[in-house]
């Protein structure tokens, strides 16, 4: 499976983060271990949405679509 996820900082309340994996609780432990140079500074995290795709490309299309200012509108008020 391929999963689009969004991720919310517990601590920052209107930081959030888009991302793409094949295993989601792998990914999520890497954020909130300093992995990533984004999301390292606004740890820790929990994923607030997620959504499963069973190939990888249209995974790669959602997660484009959802970086986009309408793809975050989307999000904000849908998921």
């Amino acid at each position: 499976m391929h999963y689009v996820y969004i991720l919310r900082s517990i601590k920052f309340k209107d930081k959030f983060y888009t991302g793409r994996t094949t295993d989601l609780v792998r990914r999520l432990a890497e954020h909130n271990r300093h992995e990533n140079e984004y999301t390292s500074r606004y740890k820790p995290w929990l994923i607030k949405t997620y959504v499963a795709f069973q190939t990888k490309e249209p995974a790669i299309s959602f997660e484009k679509y959802l970086k986009t200012p309408s793809g975050r509108a989307f999000a904000k008020k849908r998921l």
